[in-house]
């Protein structure tokens, strides 16, 4: 009996069919959210993307602010807002730099969050009347405001590290000392007397 020789073996190995893989995708689990066609696919887009929203809230801002100076009785509330309308013209210049740096046009995109804040205001102004409840009612709504823009500025900085975009950076990150500052600010003077003074308006 013949039996088969190395080369043989090896010649009969090599034409076995290869096994092929599976290529079919697993199912996404329920409930995941279907990305849209211009999801972004990496952190660079997702900064891009932040930025667009964070600057069209920064320029509605710019509109909302000094309505919500019109409608305010204390001076120190009033002196407040009208500084930070001054500071968030600033702010829409900075993230222009922003964009300019990392060699982006400066593009803005509906931010519904902000757009939501802004709308919370006006209702929480038009359920109050003209006074100290109602300067209570706008410090809430400017410093929930203030929080968003606190978490967004913080987080464009971090991606921005990441990314390697130091001028961006920077700028970012002063920006972001301001909103905690503003916020810091209408703590005070709410703490001061805004909300005693509202306090008070309950036992009349």
């Amino acid at each position: 009996m013949k039996t088969a020789t190395t080369t043989e073996k090896k010649t009969t190995a090599a034409k076995k069919p290869a096994v092929k893989t599976s290529t079919v995708k697993t199912a996404a689990p329920k409930g995941t959210v279907k990305a849209k066609s211009t999801a972004a696919e990496g952190l660079g887009e997702l900064f891009k993307d932040s930025l667009k929203d964070i600057y069209w809230a920064e320029k509605a801002l710019t509109k909302a602010l000094p309505k919500m100076a019109k409608n305010a009785t204390s001076t120190e509330l009033i002196s407040a807002l009208e500084d930070h309308l001054a500071q968030t013209q600033e702010h829409v210049q900075r993230l222009e730099s922003v964009f300019q740096s990392i060699g982006e046009k400066a593009v803005a995109k509906k931010c519904d969050a902000m757009d939501g804040l802004i709308k919370e205001g006006e209702g929480i102004m038009e359920e109050t009347e003209l006074g100290v409840v109602r300067d209570a009612g706008i410090i809430a709504a400017s410093q929930k405001i203030e929080h968003y823009e606190i978490a967004t500025y913080g987080t464009l900085a971090a991606f921005a590290k990441t990314l390697g975009h130091e001028e961006a950076l920077e700028l970012l990150v002063a920006t972001l000392g301001e909103e905690k500052e503003a916020d810091s600010l209408l703590s005070q003077i709410a703490e001061s007397h805004i909300n005693i003074d509202a306090a008070e308006e309950d036992s009349e």
